[in-house]
């Protein structure tokens, strides 16, 4: 039998391709939520200046929204260069960093990049909530992998994050409207993270109560 093995690594035709290597948690961690923090440090550094670019006076916030763009862009396409995939979640987000941030920087208007957590939210909750019209459950498709469970579990859990997305887009809307900029910061750097982590160990209920075992079988 002729050895079909390519030593510089490279696929024979008709080769399956190699699945990707499972990407470690922290690092994992570290891509997702780098964007984040750097968006909160920037901030942080420069919330009291302002910048003149293009004749333009832009505030601080406006000018870290700039950064955070190309950021959040870079670790969306690296995230999907390191798994070989990427969550509707994760495309819905950086779409919408995008838009809304470049009307941001382009109106030269903070409100703008305020309201991105607030339709970002809504978005969800809507899709969810048309799911479960239609009696599926369309968070099954992006979790299922993950935490599997009978159809009855991702029902419950579909209602319940619809409810918790509008929650949230609701909490948005009222922080940047009624409080500081500082605060609305704090409140996307911390808050929103630690609200959505607060609500998955709440589910840890009907995760243990609706589980599916997993047979093994690979093949």
């Amino acid at each position: 039998m002729t050895d079909t093995t390519r030593t510089d690594g490279a696929q024979t035709p008709g080769q399956t391709p190699a699945p990707k290597p499972k990407l470690n948690p922290w690092v994992r961690a570290v891509i997702e939520y780098g964007p984040i923090i750097g968006f909160f440090v920037g901030y942080m550094l420069v919330r009291d200046q302002s910048f003149m670019m293009g004749g333009r006076e832009y505030d601080g916030i406006v000018a870290v929204t700039a950064g955070f763009i190309p950021l959040q862009t870079f670790s969306t396409w690296l995230l999907w260069k390191l798994t070989g995939k990427i969550s509707g979640i994760q495309i819905a987000t950086v779409v919408l960093v995008i838009i809304m941030g470049g009307i941001t920087i382009w109106l030269n208007d903070e409100r703008f990049i305020k309201m991105k957590p607030t339709i970002l939210y809504v978005f969800f909750a809507a899709v969810l909530g048309f799911g479960l019209l239609r009696g599926q459950s369309y968070l099954r498709a992006v979790m299922d992998h993950t935490v599997p469970m009978e159809h009855e579990g991702w029902m419950k859990l579909t209602l319940r994050m619809t409810v918790f997305f509008a929650a949230l887009a609701v909490a948005n809307e009222a922080v940047w409207r009624m409080l500081s900029t500082d605060a609305w910061v704090n409140f996307k750097t911390f808050g929103l993270p630690a609200a959505i982590f607060v609500f998955f160990v709440a589910q840890s209920g009907l995760f243990n109560r609706y589980a599916v075992e997993d047979s093994g079988d690979d093949s």
